[in-house]
């Protein structure tokens, strides 16, 4: 086993004889001298080969990415590398052996390699050596590693729950596994342990933690894969004051350990005023801009479209983009326009504030008190920017929100040394599904309504509010969780909201409903998403840069080429005929 790690030597090491071993970073033949700058976990040390050296002919054959051993001595060096943390120091090569040989690589392995994605992923193990991959799976192991310690100091257990379990399709696609010994029937990849982990609470475990692999059959997108990780949390008899102070405690520590910083206290925001002030449940607030509603500055309007919208019980919002009026031609405003139009908005109106003036698409439809009133209540001064849409209350604010976000990356608006966490509470409990014309759980159907909306689980299903909380760092919904339902009438009245039958849910849900008769202690509890949280922590914006082995967009792998199909054989084992 290697005793030295490359990385590791300093001034204060010359004169040490050591042995080490790695991959050829890089190869420099200097008037005679041969240096070579060999790499491993731990970084770069910097190796010297004298022309009197009997390895001298094999250190001129070595090539980039050979895997070799010396021994050495290290010693001071003459020109030193104040970019590199071995940059003092050298190891004069006494002894050399080649390990193994390298082809030439695909690409260049370095942090600030032009590589395209498909072609690092295809090649993935070679990827893996490049510092930058290899430090975020360090960060990885490391915050496992706080979160396993301080879970366990405060009693909580570690437990792993079933990978083949039964499909319970309430939500995203499960993967479906097909048993070979049962023909025609199939297990699912968890899309969480949230039934076994509610089963442990009932089992009186009262604590339960899991790093817990997850899969879901869905869209993905630069911050979603197809299988991930999250730190499983459930307790019993525990509030949501409980869970929050925990998962707070979790992150402070984190964040102390990684970054050597004390976070500042957790904001806290109701499903319903992010959505009004941000145009989504999972804000970035470390900068402004929020939505303004000036709905009833045109509720007397002549300009038709906006009277017509208001009479249909629309809304009409605005952004205020500070001081940027004049940054924005036409055309620039044509682009944000087609941008918002992703999101179900038809249009996107703008004005321009300028020598008390308002100018722009809609300035000529606008009265004088309109434009007045919209000065005052929006606060605007010269070259501010006005972007208005108008439309259904959900269009508007989801829209805007995107239009925020893209503003604040696109004017730099954000200061990205800031980690804003916030809670977003009291969500809704169901939202209305136009592909299935009914009401679903909007989180999941085992979540608690608020207490005081139990009467309205079947009268007014639109207005009632759930005990299911999410908490967002820097606009990224980093954990969900909810207090569970624990009384069985009440699980029963949810199911019935959401339009399944007692007979429908026992046949997806009966073992799980038949725990419930046997004393179900209150619970509660959250599933933190790890990747997200290395990525934030990372510094980088793609989900594939902290996970060791990842896939494409199109749930591909292209370095083993899975999914792929199987022989013929297999499917017949399995009961199994291809459509095609």
């Amino acid at each position: 086993m290697k005793k030295y790690n490359n990385g590791s030597f300093r001034i204060d090491s010359i004169g040490k004889q050591v042995e080490l071993m790695g991959w050829v970073n890089k190869k420099r033949n200097l008037g005679g001298l041969i240096f070579i700058d060999l790499r491993d976990r731990s970084g770069i040390i910097q190796l010297v080969v004298r022309p009197e050296n009997q390895y001298y002919s094999l250190a001129e054959d070595i090539k980039n990415e050979y895997v070799i051993r010396v021994v050495g001595t290290i010693c001071e060096r003459e020109n030193k590398n104040t970019h590199l943390p071995t940059g003092d120091i050298e190891c004069e090569v006494e002894t050399l052996f080649v390990i193994n040989t390298s082809k030439d690589l695909p690409f260049e392995v370095s942090n600030d390699t032009t590589a395209l994605e498909d072609t690092r992923l295809k090649y993935r193990y070679l990827d893996l050596r490049r510092a930058s991959l290899q430090q975020n799976l360090m960060l990885r192991h490391q915050v496992t590693l706080i979160t396993r310690n301080f879970l366990s100091k405060l009693g909580f257990i570690e437990i792993e729950t079933p990978i083949l379990c039964k499909s319970t399709p309430e939500g995203a696609r499960d993967y479906l596994v097909p048993s070979r010994i049962s023909n025609g029937k199939f297990y699912a990849l968890p899309q969480s342990p949230q039934i076994y982990k509610q089963l442990l609470m009932i089992g009186g475990l009262e604590k339960y933690f899991q790093i817990a692999r997850c899969f879901r059959d869905e869209d993905l997108r630069a911050d979603r894969q197809p299988e991930f990780t999250q730190i499983d949390i459930e307790m019993s008899f525990a509030e949501e004051e409980d869970i929050w102070q925990v998962v707070e405690d979790l992150m402070r520590e984190i964040f102390r350990e990684i970054k050597g910083i004390t976070l500042p206290n957790f904001e806290r925001l109701t499903y319903m005023e992010c959505m009004k002030r941000f145009g989504s449940d999972k804000p970035d607030t470390r900068f402004g801009m929020e939505l303004q509603d000036v709905t009833s500055i045109f509720e007397h309007t002549n300009f038709a479209i906006f009277r017509n919208i208001i009479e249909n019980q629309g809304i009409i919002n605005a952004l205020v983009v500070k001081n940027h009026a004049s940054d924005y031609s036409r055309k620039d405003l044509e682009k944000l326009t087609e941008f918002i139009k992703v999101y179900g908005a038809k249009a996107l109106s703008y004005l321009k504030y300028n020598e008390k003036e308002l100018s722009g698409s809609i300035g000529k439809v606008m009265n004088e008190e309109e434009k007045s009133s919209l000065i005052t209540t929006l606060g605007l001064e010269a070259n501010d920017l006005v972007l208005i849409v108008a439309d259904k209350k959900k269009i508007v604010q989801s829209s805007l929100g995107a239009l925020r976000n893209k503003l604040g990356h696109d004017l730099h608006l954000i200061d990205e040394e800031k980690y804003n966490f916030l809670w977003v509470t009291n969500f809704p409990m169901f939202e209305y599904s136009e592909e299935e014309k009914r009401f679903v759980a909007a989180h999941h159907p085992f979540t608690s309504p608020n207490l005081e909306d139990v009467d309205k689980l079947m009268t007014d299903p639109e207005n009632c509010f759930s005990r299911a909380y999410d908490l967002v760092l820097n606009g990224y919904e980093l954990l969900s969780g909810s207090i569970r339902i624990h009384d069985e009438e009440l699980q029963e009245t949810v199911f019935e909201a959401i339009g399944m039958t007692m007979e429908e849910a026992r046949k997806k849900f009966g073992f799980f409903l038949d725990a419930f008769q046997f004393g179900t202690p209150p619970h509660g509890g959250v599933g933190i998403g790890l990747e997200r949280l290395i990525m934030i922590l990372a510094g980088t914006d793609n989900i594939r840069d902290v996970v060791a082995f990842p896939k494409t967009a199109s749930a591909s792998d292209l370095m083993s080429e899975a999914p792929n199909i199987v022989e013929e054989k297999q499917l017949k084992e399995l009961g199994i005929e291809l459509i095609k």
